[in-house]
């Protein structure tokens, strides 16, 4: 009987786990079979804003459009900045760049110098419109014309401070809304911005850094140089677009800037011409194609790819160029001969190939910049 006993217990123990062990295997497959969801889920999705447009390409592709004004009276010459934004060469500035000008011309990136006429200019806000005709067709700037800017939004304010084409200050809208007057005009509902304004910026664009569009015309800075004042361009588009649409080209006039153009020193551009095209050749005998390439302007390298420029000249081992002639042409285009003998790599034979050819280089300004505009291989 006590044998019996022992047993029993023994016995419930072992249907305990056994069935424990069916239990287990039983949810664990009911479980693997079965889908989870998560209704409310912590951990959500993340989407990133790629909408911001890069620095580099918002500068270049605005200082394409901003031009340097030059003015001339019996008393002074002036010079302040402005910029396309239409297709009919009118280029916005402010009223005081251009105010009581007898002479009116305009500096391009590319070093082209056009007249320029008024076509609108206000008696108490500070902005004006001059026309180029020459430059109708180029294109402008992109205005932002459903918002103002806010304080902290990241602008970019570009010129020409005391004479210094193109340059290039950062900052942040630092205030909104401010008015005061300086000399005859009241600067009403104006950005306060960091970013530096002062001799020679006046009339140039405020870009927001975000977007690339024009958020206003930069007008004033302190004597301390850390403000800056710029005046919204919704404030005054309407009166800008009036302006524009009502003029007529035969109704304006222009002075003549022959004089200007043959003050250009010729003989300096050529030696930095030709500099271009040696650096080019140099930079390939060394392999160095990046560089090579960076002396190309914009519409060489929209037709030809970096990757296809390497692989025109990655078998070339030696270069042995010399110098035949430099003439001006097209409006201070430097146009450049050069007899070259290229030494290529030949994978299929021991001798490598020896090739002669006569390249003409053209070289102008671009973005202020001298670059390789056009290039051709004259095969001897």
């Amino acid at each position: 009987m006590v044998k019996t006993k022992r047993k029993i217990p023994l016995f419930i123990t072992v249907v305990i786990i056994i069935l424990g062990l069916v239990s287990m295997i039983y949810l664990y497959f009911a479980w693997k079979s079965e889908s989870i969801t998560v209704s409310n889920p912590i951990i959500k999705k993340i989407e990133t804003d790629n909408t911001a447009v890069n620095l580099k390409t918002i500068i270049h592709e605005t200082e394409k459009f901003v031009v340097q004004i030059e003015t001339q009276n019996e008393y002074e010459t002036l010079t302040g900045s402005g910029f396309l934004y239409n297709d009919k060469g009118d280029i916005i500035t402010n009223a005081h760049v251009v105010k009581d000008a007898e002479t009116i011309y305009v500096r391009t990136a590319n070093a082209q110098v056009y007249p320029a006429a008024i076509i609108g200019i206000g008696e108490e806000t500070d902005v004006a419109v001059i026309r180029v005709p020459q430059l109708a067709g180029e294109g402008g700037l992109q205005i932002d014309k459903e918002s103002f800017a806010e304080i902290g939004d990241e602008v970019i304010a570009l010129g020409s401070p005391h004479g210094f084409q193109n340059t290039v200050t950062l900052g942040i809208i630092s205030g909104t809304e401010r008015d005061f007057s300086v000399n005859t005009y009241n600067y009403n509902n104006v950005y306060q911005i960091s970013a530096l304004i002062t001799h020679g910026n006046s009339g140039g664009p405020l870009i927001n850094r975000e977007t690339g569009l024009v958020i206003g015309i930069n007008s004033v800075g302190t004597n301390d140089g850390t403000i800056g004042f710029s005046i919204p361009i919704l404030d005054v588009l309407q009166e800008v677009e009036t302006w524009s649409k009502e003029a007529q080209n035969s109704q304006l006039t222009f002075t003549n800037t022959d004089h200007i153009l043959n003050s250009i020193d010729s003989e300096q551009f050529t030696l930095d011409a030709e500099y271009v095209m040696e650096y080019f050749l140099d930079s390939i005998i060394i392999r160095d194609y990046v560089a090579a390439y960076s002396l190309f302007g914009d519409s060489i390298q929209s037709e030809v790819s970096y990757t296809n420029f390497r692989e025109n000249y990655i078998q070339v081992v030696d270069i042995i160029y010399d110098h035949h002639s430099t003439s001006i042409v097209n409006n201070n285009h430097a146009s450049i001969l050069v007899d070259v003998q290229l030494t290529k790599n030949n994978p299929n034979k021991e001798e490598n190939i020896e090739e002669k050819i006569q390249y003409e280089f053209l070289v102008g300004y671009e973005n202020d910049q001298l670059k390789i505009i056009g290039i051709e291989y004259l095969e001897d």
